[in-house]
């Protein structure tokens, strides 16, 4: 089966597999009836995520991409519609709500289950599919990989958290989807940016993270929500139409980026002492 044109799936052979499920902005016609606005439905992409990581093909791994946005569907949700994160503030598998909470549809336009199964059949269910391939091509040739899935957001969105985000938020839902010791080095890393981290923190880990860590089976899985500010020029507090998202301005990205190098490289490393 061909692969669908909203997925790209760049096919590496070292044990890392790199997951971008947040930086689409396509929303095919079907589903943008009933938006608010394409700015607001857009409005939480995980802007230039793919550029700050556009390093990682070649240094060997699997990169696999979906162009469709995250208001259409969120793959990093689990599909039953269960919340990742009981009791606190979200967004659902199809969200209807900005992070901000700002409706994204008119009212009465919302989703209803038909559309709702309609997006897992042709985006949500092909994208599980390819890490799914990718990761099985990988482990018959590694006994040890790494699924990294790169993830952004602003700084500071009260709705979700209280008070400014670290630069480097780890998540590994409580240490269950990766050893330790790796978390640990990509950790030290981040330390001596001299920026902040935290690990398993606001952000433990999503549905790509759970459910494809599997330590005891040789996958090791580990989320790295950045905060925006880290690599472009964040506006404080609100943002509108003026002035979100900021532009990609690599010379600011630059140490941002450089410590995600040597982060990846980190993956490299613990998954090639298995042999």
């Amino acid at each position: 089966m061909s692969t669908p044109s909203f997925l790209t799936v760049t096919r590496g052979e070292a044990p890392l597999l790199v997951s971008l499920p947040h930086t689409g902005t396509d929303i095919p016609e079907e589903f943008a009836a009933g938006l608010v606005s394409p700015w607001r439905a857009r409005k939480d992409c995980d802007w230039w995520i793919e550029r700050l990581y556009d390093f990682a093909a070649g240094l060997g791994a699997t990169v696999v991409h979906t162009a469709i946005s995250r208001t259409v569907i969120d793959v990093n949700r689990d599909p039953s519609g269960a919340s990742l994160y009981p009791g606190q503030a979200t967004t659902e598998l199809v969200p209807t709500t900005t992070f901000d909470g700002e409706p994204l549809y008119e009212p009465g336009h919302e989703p209803d289950s038909d559309s709702i199964s309609r997006r897992k059949a042709l985006f949500f269910e092909p994208y599980h599919k390819a890490l799914a391939d990718e990761i099985a091509r990988l482990r018959t040739v590694h006994p040890r990989i790494v699924v990294y899935d790169c993830h952004s957001i602003r700084s500071l969105i009260p709705r979700l958290f209280a008070g400014e985000l670290p630069n480097f938020n780890i998540g590994t839902n409580g240490s269950t989807t990766c050893d330790p010791a790796l978390t640990a080095r990509i950790a030290e890393i981040c330390a001596a940016t001299g920026r902040s981290h935290v690990v398993n923190g606001r952000f433990k880990g999503g549905f790509i993270t759970r459910h494809n860590g599997r330590p005891a089976d040789g996958v090791h899985a580990i989320q790295m929500e950045l905060a925006c500010r880290g690599y472009m020029r964040e506006p404080v507090g609100p943002v509108d139409e003026t002035s979100w998202p900021a532009a990609y301005d690599e010379a600011y990205a630059a140490p941002m980026r450089a410590a995600l190098t040597r982060i990846l490289e980190a993956c490299l490393d613990f998954a090639r002492s298995a042999r």
